[in-house]
């Protein structure tokens, strides 16, 4: 049986200088050569098996297994989940659905800049996040927020800095999946650790967006915005992801804060209309009122697939349904880890495995869009040749990424699986409990390079649960830490800003983006770093497997 190799260079710097080098590699390739994602995943995959045959001394049959295993779980668990997703949110704007309910919202908030923003940035574009993810939140929200006078470049900011705090749970749980999958720790487990973070990170981005549409006075005016959106948010939010799972989060979460906001614009509006930068908007131009021109039924059509969504999802993968741990077959390469005290044939400490569960979360999914495609098609709000337009337009926008998810995933069990994880946890566990602050950064880094959440999890995921190992940390803390950080640092991803600024005259002008929203990211992340050593120091015990989230 496999045992791995700690230090196969006899220097233990060294050995981790060299294990860096699939990270550094990926990254270069992405961040400055500007290689397609699928490609640079693909070569990055192939460096990484080069090194765990060369300096790891990985077996060819063994670490194949590995490879192939980890290939299929980015397949069956994370695309079969994106690739239903995108293909719901086409069906939407194919049938129109989804203008619709652009039109319905539009028309619920007042012309006040505030009122908009933290509708449509923060609310609207924790429900695209949800559902889509990639950076369609940017591409969607600012051309709204254009149009109701914020320059491009200041409301493609805005609508990125709404994104940060939905992006752990993007694309019906994307990241999270991935999380679970090269850890090992239980999903559920993971889902509600990470949902305690965001809830508290969520407490702060919607006054930021205030001061960014409206300034200081603007801020101070529209605080009850901020509260409502962030504890509406939270709501929805943190209930599902610690009872629920990551498949429905942002969803939930999006829409109680439409709920609670226009609960609060019922009985409360801002004292003075604000446009952008809080400059005042004539009484002439307040007492307009914006309609939908909606039919009720069409309005409960638009909010119909995010009901069959929410109630199929959530019956089928919550707590009480068994059919996500049904198995049809499973396959696992096994070993003996270098971090571990005991390992024997009968109990290895080492597995990279493959679960072929047919009735997981993309099951779900797949199953609502059958059932809203049949509902539509019965309403008469989608023809049957429009299915084709559906599966063109989705095919187009996923294949890319679908193929990062069989090689990220391929390129993260071996390098877990040859020893590299294991090397570099032994090398960085030498910072002691201040690696509490380097693990959000290494997050943050790793997502704003990759422009992926769940690249970002698969890759350092293990290494991080490795280090909190090593260090005796809740077994939770620093992979959830991790990936939020990784949610940080997407305002500045060259790749989710190049789909972000599709809609915009920014277009391959994305440096500039990312250069103007530098500044608050960091000023996001250095909030996470409390929140991380907060953790660590008062609550713990939060992280840890039997903490509930």
């Amino acid at each position: 049986m496999f045992t791995q190799v700690l230090d196969p260079l006899d220097n233990l710097t060294l050995t981790c200088l060299v294990a860096l080098i699939p990270v550094v590699s990926l990254l270069t390739m992405l961040a400055v050569f500007r290689l397609p994602a699928w490609l640079a995943t693909l070569i990055g995959s192939v460096i990484t098996f080069v090194l765990a045959l060369w300096v790891w001394k990985m077996p060819m049959d063994q670490g194949s297994h590995a490879y192939l295993y980890g290939a299929a779980t980015g397949v069956w668990n994370v695309d079969w989940i994106t690739f239903w997703g995108m293909m719901l949110f086409n069906t939407l704007s194919v049938s129109g659905l989804f203008e619709n309910f652009r039109r319905w919202l539009i028309s619920k908030g007042s012309l006040d800049v505030r009122v908009q923003t933290i509708l449509f940035a923060w609310a609207f574009g924790a429900l695209l996040e949800g559902l889509v993810g990639f950076g369609y939140p940017w591409a969607i929200v600012a051309p709204i927020l254009i149009s109701l006078g914020i320059s491009d470049i200041n409301a493609i900011r805005v609508a990125a800095i709404a994104n940060n705090a939905p992006v752990s749970y993007g694309a019906l749980g994307a990241p999270i999946i991935a999380l679970a999958a090269v850890t090992g720790y239980p999903l559920l487990a993971l889902s509600g650790a990470v949902g305690t973070i965001v809830a508290i990170l969520a407490l702060l981005p919607p006054w930021v967006l205030l001061y960014l549409v409206s300034g200081k006075e603007g801020m101070k005016g529209g605080w009850p915005l901020a509260v409502v959106g962030s504890l509406g948010y939270i709501a929805g939010q943190y209930p599902v992801a610690r009872y629920w799972g990551p498949y429905l989060p942002d969803v939930a979460g999006a829409i109680v804060c439409f709920a609670a906001l226009l609960v609060l614009l019922k009985v409360w509006q801002p004292k003075s209309i604000l446009g952008y930068g809080g400059v005042p908007v004539d009484a002439a131009t307040a007492r307009q009122t914006q309609t939908h021109g909606l039919k009720s039924g069409e309005v409960l059509q638009a909010w119909l697939p995010f009901v069959v969504l929410l109630v199929v999802v959530a019956a089928w993968t919550g707590p009480w349904s068994t059919l996500p741990k049904v198995s049809w077959f499973k396959a696992q390469a096994v070993g003996c880890s270098a971090l571990a005290a005991t390992c024997s044939a009968a109990k290895p400490s080492l597995t990279a495995a493959f679960n072929f569960a047919p009735y997981i979360a993309g099951t779900a999914i797949l199953t609502s869009w059958i059932i809203v495609v049949v509902l539509l098609i019965a309403l008469g709000r989608l023809k049957t040749d429009q299915l084709g337009e559906v599966f063109r337009r989705s095919f187009h926008q996923m294949w890319g990424a679908c193929l990062v998810g069989v090689f990220i995933f391929g390129l993260a069990y071996t390098f877990n699986y040859s020893g590299m994880a294991a090397s570099l946890a032994k090398g960085f566990s030498t910072l002691g409990t201040a690696f509490i602050i380097v693990c959000p950064i290494l997050g943050f880094i790793g997502v704003a390079l990759s422009g992926s959440n769940t690249s970002t999890n698969a890759m350092f995921g293990k290494f991080q649960a490795l280090v909190g190992a090593q260090l005796g940390m809740p077994p939770l803390l620093l992979p959830s830490f991790n990936s939020v950080g990784a949610e940080i640092g997407k305002p500045v991803a060259p790749q989710t800003a190049s789909v972000g600024v599709s809609t915009s005259k920014f277009v391959r002008k994305e440096g500039d983006v990312i250069r103007h929203n530098m500044g608050w990211t960091f000023i996001l992340l250095a909030y996470l770093i409390v929140i991380a050593v907060a953790f660590y120091i008062v609550r713990p015990q939060v992280m840890s497997l039997g903490g509930g989230g």
